[in-house]
């Protein structure tokens, strides 16, 4: 997917919205329990009911490597059936790899072509060596950690030499191996005020905002700081959608609750004049 088409899908959908499919078996209601393939058959019924208001969806791939083969299965099925399905919408593999480099090469195979994610997520410790490797791929997605928004990301992210933070190295030395056309950044929104810093180094990239809903991040605050003349922002939502219900009425409430961060969404945008 490039770029145009990514932004072209922001604004018909009036939305920057990406749903997370943090699907744990033991959080999806009962009666799908009886199925073949219950987390599935609870992926489908949420992408089904949400599609026409998000423009990505986002596995987390711990939750489907948890169950072994059975999970891998279950994420090789939801990946074909929302590309065949809907074939417009964005696939992140939320996978956060990164290692030597023909081990990147292994990883980014199976993503980017056996899997057919439209992008991953990869983490820069290791460095060049590391990264690139999943930048071979013509029209995939890097999706590079630069800011988190776990307690943890003050460990190291905020490491300061020469009056430069660690993160900001990462968003610095990072375009030095690709562009807003093959890599955008992961940014959490409870660091929302941060995103006008950030934007100044990646004005043009695309950034992964997790932490909206659930943990607590402000749709308006990122907005704010982090929108571009072309949007420029995915956010997920993942809890707050996906388990809004437990109930053999979850999906209709998955939907309401992405019908509700689209109409903020599209309130945004309108604002910039973007719609």
């Amino acid at each position: 997917m490039t770029y145009n088409e990514l932004f072209e899908q922001v604004k018909k959908k009036k939305s920057f919205l990406c749903v997370g499919l943090d699907s744990d078996i033991k959080k999806i209601p009962q009666h799908l329990m009886d199925a073949e393939d219950p987390v599935f058959e609870f992926n489908k019924a949420i992408v089904d009911a949400t599609a026409d208001v998000a423009i990505a969806y986002k596995p987390n791939i711990a939750f489907y490597e948890s169950r072994g083969v059975e999970g891998w299965i279950t994420l090789e099925k939801t990946v074909k059936y929302i590309k065949s399905t809907y074939p417009e919408i964005f696939t992140i593999a939320d996978a956060k790899r990164g290692d030597i480099g023909n081990t990147s090469e292994m990883y980014a195979r199976a993503f980017l072509e056996t899997l057919e994610f439209d992008s991953i997520t990869v983490a820069p410790y290791m460095g060049e060596d590391s990264v690139t490797p999943f930048l071979k791929y013509e029209g995939k997605w890097v999706i590079l950690l630069a800011l988190t928004s776990n307690k943890g990301a003050f460990d190291f992210q905020f490491f300061e030499e020469n009056g430069e933070k660690l993160y900001e190295r990462v968003l610095h030395k990072s375009q030095e191996w690709g562009n807003d056309r093959n890599m955008m950044y992961v940014v959490g929104a409870t660091k929302a005020e941060m995103l006008s810093g950030i934007r100044d180094i990646v004005p043009n990239h695309f950034l992964l905002v997790p932490g909206v809903g659930a943990q607590g991040g402000s749709l308006e605050e990122v907005a704010k700081y982090g929108m571009n003349a072309h949007c420029g922002l995915i956010v997920n939502s993942s809890r707050g959608i996906i388990f809004a219900d437990k109930t053999e009425n979850f999906a209709t409430r998955a939907r309401e609750e992405a019908v509700k961060l689209q109409q903020q969404m599209a309130e945004l945008l309108a604002a910039r004049g973007i719609i």
